[in-house]
């Protein structure tokens, strides 16, 4: 697999990866702005009462599209050059990333526990996490694109509990609706279910527990 190392290149990607994440950050507010008018007419108090899951929607994507970009400005810091499939693969994750406002908008307008809603939203989630997780292994194996003081940085591991615990909840959001968004808070266990999957794994076969 060709490595591409041309600077220049390897700016214009990142940064206009960065511009389109920030860009899809930004729309995520808009249909709180287009709403913004009944404040004078009803107060404010009434306005956050009409508009909750508007702005519940908005505070859980912010904070998705936050930490994959975190994600993403973490894993292309240990590299300052890509591959053609690199580059395709970072293009789906943007288009799961541009994606999300209108998932977002499609959760707050179908508060009703729908199975179809809920897994359209979180089926993106996993999409940009799954690619994302993609794009990780694709660097740690492709020799010559690890910085040489990025070398070790890497935890595939990591990243795969992420999936899985995406996965369990996409099937869970479709199964059990009545808890709804309420279902990626098993996000937080990814810490312990990495502690239990790095202890599976580096046990030695015939190694008593």
């Amino acid at each position: 697999m060709a490595v591409m190392r041309t600077q220049r290149g390897f700016d214009r990607l990142v940064n206009f990866s960065d511009a389109v994440v920030a860009i899809a950050i930004t729309l995520l507010i808009l249909p709180l702005v287009d709403a913004s008018r009944d404040v004078v007419q009803d107060g404010i108090a009434a306005y956050f009462s009409a508009n909750f899951w508007e702005f519940l929607a908005f505070v859980i994507t912010f904070a998705v599209i936050a930490r994959l970009w975190m994600v993403h400005h973490q894993v292309f810091g240990w590299i300052d050059a890509y591959t053609p499939a690199l580059m395709w693969l970072n293009m789906l994750w943007l288009a799961a990333i541009v994606f999300m406002p209108f998932t977002a908008n499609v959760l707050s307008d179908s508060p009703n526990g729908q199975p179809d809603v809920y897994a359209l939203y979180v089926g993106d989630l996993l999409l940009a996490t799954v690619t994302m997780q993609v794009i990780e292994v694709i660097i740690v194996r492709t020799p010559g694109l690890l910085l040489p003081e990025a070398v070790g940085q890497s935890d595939t591991l990591r990243g795969w509990t992420f999936v899985i615990l995406m996965s369990v909840a996409l099937v869970l959001t479709v199964l059990f609706p009545h808890v709804g968004m309420f279902w990626l808070l098993i996000l937080f266990l990814s810490k312990p279910l990495h502690i239990v999957l790095s202890r599976l794994l580096r046990r030695k076969p015939g190694t008593a527990a």
